[in-house]
């Protein structure tokens, strides 16, 4: 049965939360499906190459922003 749930894919000064299903059936759980992996690789990428737009397809982008203490 899967269970969706969000993972935070991180890259330099950007983070996305991506929506993925965890699969819970089999000998190997949870996993992730191959398409929710090329997905989260997608938004790597697109992240990597700061093309926002393309990761923001995919879920929610966040700047991160260094505190001064």
């Amino acid at each position: 049965m899967p269970r969706t749930r969000l993972e935070l894919v991180h890259e330099d000064r950007y983070a996305a939360e991506v929506p993925v299903e965890r699969c819970e059936e089999g000998a190997w759980e949870p996993y992730l499906s191959p398409d929710d992996v090329r997905k989260l690789e997608a938004v790597r990428s697109a992240l990597r190459r700061g093309d926002l737009a393309e990761a923001a397809k995919y879920g929610r982008i966040f700047e991160l922003k260094p505190i001064s203490t």
